[in-house]
């Protein structure tokens, strides 16, 4: 019998943490994968298991550089997604987002038949008047802030991909991602699961930033992914956005409380000044996404915390 015909797919991004786990999953789904990442916020050992799988390639390039592939869909992640890194360098993350959507654009423009994943972000809401947020909500960002380069970055891309579509009828799908979640999150990022997980198994205080009463939506990985691959699927004129995350919401500090009772630790809490332009509530609105995908997350925070947290004891040896 011939052998089946593989699709081929490019995830920028790939060795990071949402990428990496598309890559593996993607070559599940029996694709040829090529992971193109310039490492600054990327592991390496995130894909190291893959690197033996002949259907999957690694290419270590920024995305803000030009580039070309023959694919069919692309997975476009590549941008420091965690407040220490994009701050740290607030140009380069808007090259990432900016210029690396106009080279992913530029592939599918010159080839009709790929449709490209644009990974937006909740971030576009900035600290948001309008609860829980829909796609339809425009959004409070502080376009001169030091989260901006993240925020006004990614929504440049949405521009870009919307501008792409109407001048070049080119396929694109805009997933606004909310606060995922799951093992290879990097340990030091700065945000609340991994802080909390990597303080409390190694018995520091745990640090809060503000009065823990601000809300986030957490969602599983797996839930998240499972959303990708189904919206990749959608008719040629859905285009997006859509929102991808989980309507649960909690308090930081209840956050912070679980992941100590999880984890059997003594840490306490420490409060700290809340960051400037902080959101004090975030929650998604996903009936489009139940609509349209017929999807919704199915992973418990309780279970997906567990997991996470057996992964950061292998990463801490503890």
């Amino acid at each position: 019998m011939p052998s089946m015909i593989r699709r081929r797919a490019l995830v920028t991004g790939g060795a990071g943490f949402i990428g990496s786990h598309v890559c593996e999953r993607l070559l599940k789904e029996n694709y040829e994968v090529i992971c193109l990442d310039n490492f600054y916020s990327g592991n390496k050992e995130n894909i190291r298991h893959l690197l033996q799988n002949t259907h999957f390639e690694v290419v270590r390039q920024d995305i803000a550089d030009p580039y070309f592939a023959e694919v069919d869909v692309i997975y476009n992640f590549a941008c420091a997604a965690s407040p220490i890194h994009y701050q740290k360098h607030p140009i380069q993350t808007l090259r990432a987002s900016v210029s690396g959507a106009i080279n992913m654009l530029e592939i599918v423009r010159h080839r009709p038949e790929t449709i490209m994943l644009q990974a937006s972000t909740s971030e576009v809401y900035g600290d948001p008047k309008v609860h829980p947020q829909r796609e339809d909500y425009l959004g409070n960002v502080n376009s001169l802030g030091p989260r901006a380069c993240y925020d006004e970055g990614k929504r440049c891309a949405e521009t870009l991909c919307y501008d792409y579509h109407r001048q070049y009828d080119v396929q694109v799908k805009i997933a606004r991602i909310f606060n995922t979640y799951g093992p290879r999150m990097l340990p030091h990022d700065g945000r609340a699961v991994s802080n909390f997980i990597v303080q409390a198994l190694k018995g520091e205080d745990i640090t809060i930033y503000g009065d823990g009463s601000q809300t986030r939506s957490f969602c599983f990985h797996t839930d998240t992914i499972n959303a990708f691959l189904k919206l990749v699927e959608t008719p040629a004129d859905f285009i997006g956005p859509i929102n991808i995350g989980n309507p649960h919401e909690i308090t930081i500090g209840e956050l912070a409380e679980s992941i100590i009772r999880l984890t059997g630790s003594k840490s306490k809490l420490i409060k700290m000044p809340l960051p400037q332009d902080d959101p004090t509530r975030r929650c998604p609105d996903i009936t489009l996404a139940k609509k349209q995908l017929q999807w919704e997350p199915k992973v418990p925070l309780e279970e997906g915390l567990k997991e996470t947290i057996a992964y950061f004891k292998l990463v801490l040896g503890s």
